[in-house]
């Protein structure tokens, strides 16, 4: 059964409704560049079906979560950064700044990046 949200941006992209420009598709994954880069390379990589975020997937999500994956290291070599780096991030929820409700990772890479990657930004939950 294929899961769509009609509603939702990235199903949208996915769908061809709303242009982006595509790096990499296959029948499991898209990923396409970020409309507002964090780094000189910044794409997303969605599953083409509708899943709301990483706590969405189950046993069923293998073969898309291992797609994920993969496509991360196609798309580094299309975008130049395989050999010089790159970070994957999932936001997971909103703590974890998850600002679309459709699992997505973010390829990013380009430039040098620190750690941790956002310094600074409040004490996490439990801290003191």
């Amino acid at each position: 059964m294929s899961r769509h949200d009609p509603d939702c941006l990235f199903c949208r992209i996915a769908g061809g409704q709303i242009p982006a420009t595509v790096i990499y598709r296959n029948e499991h994954i898209l990923a396409f560049r970020d409309i507002n880069p964090a780094a000189p390379i910044h794409a997303l990589i969605i599953p083409v079906e509708h899943i709301a975020a990483l706590n969405a997937l189950d046993s069923d999500d293998e073969v898309i979560a291992g797609q994920i994956l993969l496509a991360a290291k196609i798309v580094a070599e299309k975008t130049g950064v395989f050999e010089s780096g790159y970070r994957l991030v999932f936001n997971n929820g909103p703590d974890a700044l998850q600002s679309v409700g459709h699992l997505h990772a973010h390829l990013i890479g380009g430039k040098m990046m620190g750690w941790p990657p956002f310094p600074g930004h409040g004490v996490a939950h439990g801290e003191s």
